[in-house]
Formats: structure tokens, sequence, C-alpha cells
């Protein structure tokens, strides 16, 4: 029976496709006595060797996709399967306690594991700890016969159906076979929805129950426009959603006439599409969408994708290669925005009880500053390729900015003194994502270059509502007044100075947010490539000085989120 579950549209398009269920299996077990220890070796040594041949399988599938460097963390897992002294000491478990291989192998692993941790003066062998866990796991499955889900294996066309998606789940997904996906929690804002818009998956977040409600291989509509999901469609379902497909499809390629136009308004003001990227390998979505610059790229997954620390060579080749990519369009770099909910296994941060308001971001670069000088030299040495902005995340005061810059200008110096070629254009700015930053937007911009207003955060810390948490999500209002008039003094401070301001938060892509936008007189839009040229067409019909009026309005006479949305829609005949 057909079914409509509810979430947040997240990534536009529309998809159908089978369900893949990414959800972790049931692992509990119960301590049995046993009779015959050569059976119950054999059944472990059954559950080895498939773990062994599914491992091998996942590890060539990882270089294939990911690259050889990246698969390398499997043959750590698959030498945990062949070392004689884990294995071995299960199966003398099961000879001498005479209980069953689930009981042995959990206390096995939970001696390895606490052994691992407690090598505090060598990181690398603590990392093992992680890799027993994830091979037990993966014995542990098959001596209870469940399959622990891969989303590198997938071979087939599937909707992914998840609690949630880390970004490393959504970096393995294989556009080729995900055609799109529905998770239980997150918001717009989350890091799998952002993810999402830049792998064109359509994607619905926060729908609360899609891992109950959606059984394996159930045929599911995505509709990523609305953010309905549609279980075991009609056939009346399918062709409704077949021609609203067709119909997204004409419309992009309405849009596509654009990709080599320059951005300006309707009264000829020129603007700045750009687009938010990953990786260096995203810089081709980038150009195919017609991107007019990268005004974000995250950095942090550089060392996300990284089984340690990415030396100064790793990030050097990849900030050589957005550059050359951009063919002399600026790329903004973010340095390492790491915390929150963006964790390296290779950096252990402290435990905190609100991790987003912690150690992370700019402070940890201030903090280990041999990281934050390792990226900054990446950067002045990959500078002679193109033309490279920097911005630091998480600024809070003036003083973090201009210890931030004097790192800068001290590793510039040092490179130059040894002779090597750094370019002279580099402009070095801050995000602008903390309340407190845009309550002293005029004092910062006397220091920075420019600024990037990032808005996921800054509406998450203005409205004290987490970004990935569906049940506050109604607080992530980008067109509440409040936020408006942050905008506003972050831009009019700026400009005071003589210098630009950019967007690269979610809001800059959103076509109810751009009109105000740009009657606010923001220089710079950074989004999702795939919303490029449909925010281009919207701008070319905008003009400036109506735009000016509806801002106007928007701070002196509105209350709500609600009120800005009708004016915007008044004001430019939006549906």
């Amino acid at each position: 029976m057909t079914k409509v579950l509810k979430g947040i549209a997240a990534s536009d398009g529309i998809a159908r496709a089978k369900a893949y269920l990414l959800v972790q299996p049931d692992l509990s077990f119960s301590k049995k006595s046993i009779t015959d220890a050569d059976a119950e070796t054999a059944r472990l040594k059954d559950a080895v060797d498939a773990s062994t041949k599914e491992l091998q399988m996942i590890r060539d599938t990882a270089a294939k996709s990911l690259g050889e460097e990246e698969a390398q963390v499997f043959d750590a897992h698959m030498m945990i399967l062949a070392d004689p002294e884990f294995v071995g000491a299960v199966e003398t478990g099961i000879k001498n306690d005479k209980v069953n291989a689930e009981q042995v192998l959990h206390d096995v692993s939970a001696n390895f594991v606490a052994m691992f941790e407690a090598m505090t003066d060598n990181p690398y062998m603590q990392e093992r700890a992680a890799d027993v866990r994830d091979v037990t796991k993966r014995i542990m499955s098959h001596l209870l016969g469940v399959t622990l889900p891969n989303p590198a294996l997938i071979h087939d066309e599937v909707v992914i159906i998840a609690h949630d998606l880390t970004p490393s789940d959504t970096a393995q997904l294989n556009r080729k076979y995900v055609k799109g996906f529905v998770t239980d929690l997150g918001g717009r804002t989350s890091h799998s929805a952002i993810m999402a818009r830049s792998l064109e998956i359509p994607a619905i977040v926060g729908s609360e129950t899609a891992t109950t409600d959606v059984a394996a291989d159930q045929m599911v509509i995505v509709d990523g426009l609305t953010g309905d999901a549609i279980i075991d469609p009609s056939d009346a379902d399918v062709a409704k959603y077949d021609k609203a497909a067709q119909d997204f499809a004409e419309q992009k390629a309405e849009w596509e006439k654009l990709k080599n136009e320059q951005t300006v308004t309707k009264d000829g003001k020129a603007l700045i599409t750009a687009a938010n990227i990953g990786t260096p390998d995203d810089v081709q979505g980038a150009t195919d969408n017609g991107a007019e610059a990268v005004g974000l790229f995250r950095s942090e997954f550089l060392y996300m994708n990284a089984s340690e620390l990415p030396s100064e060579d790793d990030q050097f080749e990849a900030y050589k290669s957005a550059l050359e990519g951009m063919n002399g369009k600026q790329v903004v770099v973010r340095t390492m925005d790491i915390g929150g909910d963006k964790h390296l296994p290779y950096l252990p941060l402290p435990e905190e009880m609100n991790p987003f308001l912690g150690y992370r971001a700019i402070r940890i670069s201030l903090d280990q500053q041999e990281i934050f000088r390792t990226q900054l030299r990446a950067l002045l040495r990959a500078s002679n390729y193109g033309k490279l902005a920097i911005m630091f995340p998480m600024i809070a005061t003036v003083k973090e900015f201009k210890d931030a810059r004097a790192i800068f200008d001290d590793e510039k110096a040092k490179l130059v003194a040894a002779g090597t070629s750094v370019a002279d254009d580099i402009e070095v700015g801050m995000m602008m994502e903390i309340p407190a930053a845009a309550m002293i937007a005029d004092k910062l911009a006397k220091y920075a270059d420019f600024f990037s207003i990032g808005t996921n955060d800054l509406i998450q810390y203005s409205m004290a509502a987490d970004r990935g948490n569906e049940h506050v999500s109604y607080l992530y209002q980008p067109y509440n007044p409040s936020i408006l008039r942050l905008i506003k003094q972050i831009i009019d401070a700026a400009h005071a100075e003589g210098k630009w301001a950019g967007m690269c938060g979610e809001a800059a892509g959103d076509t109810i947010m751009v009109p105000v936008l740009v009657g606010l007189g923001l220089d710079e839009y950074s989004m999702s490539a795939t919303s490029i040229l449909k925010v281009r067409s919207l701008m070319r019909k905008l003009d400036t000085t109506e735009m000016k009026q509806l801002a106007d309005r928007a701070l002196a006479d509105a209350e709500t989120n609600d009120d800005v949305i009708a004016m915007v829609k008044a004001a430019t005949q939006q549906d």
C-alpha cells in the first residue's frame, strides 16, 4: 500500500529506485555453553574467511573509487584477521572456556581495544583500537548471520534509507547507482544535505521514521523539490512523478543556457555566483555549472578523507589542482574546520558537552599551530597557480583574526626568504558565522580583506538551535529579521572599509533570500554548484533599486520569517 513520508527537501530533483537500508544491524547475542569446541572453532574460521573475502572486495572497490591510499585502511583490517595472536586467542578461549564464539570474540576484542587505547605515547597504535572494533563487528555479523551495509559495494540503482549519513558515508556514494536518499535525522544545512547537493543527488532529510517505515527493496520515489518520499508508489504516482522529473529536466535545460553568461541584475549590476566545493574533484561540477569563482573550498575534507594528517605536499597538490581547474577565477579556501560533528580518528579531540560551541576550527588551528602552519605553507606555495584567497573559520574576536593573520604573514615571509615564489595578491579574510563577530564587524573589517557570511552557523548560533536537530528545524529561519539585521551590519561594515562581502552558507542559493541579499548589497553568492544557474536566472529579473526598497521594508516592517517570505513573493512574483 502506498505511503507518503514527509521530510525536509534537502537537494533538488526526483528519483525512483529500490530502497537500500544503510542501517546497522542488531549484533547482540547471549553467552552460551558449548560441548563441541571443534565445531565452534570451525564456525569462527568460516566467519573470519567470509570477513576476509568481504574486506578484499571492499578494498578493491575503494581503491578504484577513492584511490589506493584511501584503500589502505582495509589492509590494516585484513592484517588483524590474519593475526594469529588475535584469532588464536579467540580459538583458545573457545577450547578452554567452552563458550560460544560470539562471547569469546567479544572478550578478546575488548582486551585488545583496551591494550591499544592504553598506548597514549603512540598515537598510531592507539588508532588500531578502532580497526579492532571494525573487524570484530564484521566477524560478529557473519557469526550471527546478519549483513553489514556498505555503500561502497552498491552496484544497482537504489535510494539510500538511513538514520543519518556522515560526511564519509556520503562521500562514498556512487552517483551511478545511488539515485537519492532519505534520512530520519538532519536539516537542510546538515552535512549530508550539503554533500547531496554537491553530488546532485535528490535528498530528503529529517523524515523521522524512514528506517522503520521503509523495507529493503521497496520501491521509493524521492521528491527532493517538496520533501515527499512515496513508498510503494502506484502506477498513477509513477506517471505523475516521471512527468515532474521531465519538467524539472526541461527547466534545468533552460538554466543551462546561462552557463557562459555573466551574472548581472536586470539593471546591469554585476554580481558573482560561486560554488562551494569539498575536494579538487568538485571543481569540474563548479565549472560545468558556470561558477564564476569558488567561494568556499571546505579544506577539512582533505583531512577527513585521509588516514593521517595530510602532508604539506599532498595539500599543495590539492590546492594547486583546484586553482588550475578554475582557470584564473578566484578560489576561496577555508582553513581546516574540524570539530563539532566533523572528527578525525587520528586527531583526538576532548569530549565536550557541546562540541559546536567548543574546541573547533580556528581554535584548534591557533592551539595546534604546526597543523595550521603546514596548511598555510601548502596554500602559499599553491598561490602561484591561480587566484587564491584564504579565510579563517569561527573567528569570534579581533585578536583571533590578528593572531591567525600573523601566522600567515610569518609563514609567507619564511617562504619568500627561502626563495619560494608566492603570489602577492592573496586576499586573507574570515567567515562571519558567530554573532559576536557580526556585532564588531566594523572593527574586524579594518583587518580582514573580505567577509564570507556562513549563514548555516550564524543562524544556528543566533537562534540557539542545533542545525542538525529536526525537532528545532523550524528555528532555521534565514529570513528572520534578526538574521537580516546581522547580515546588513556585516555587509555595511565591509563596504565602509572598501572590502567585499560574500555569503557561502546555504542561504546564498535560496531563491527567497537572494532578492533580499541583492537589496542589502551582497557582492558574492557562493552555493552548491547545482543552484548557480537557477540563481543566475533569478538575478537577471531583479532590479537593484527595487530590491533595496524590498530589503528596507523587510528590515523596518517585518516581524517574522513568514512576513519576509510574503514580502519577497509579492515583490518578485514567485510562487
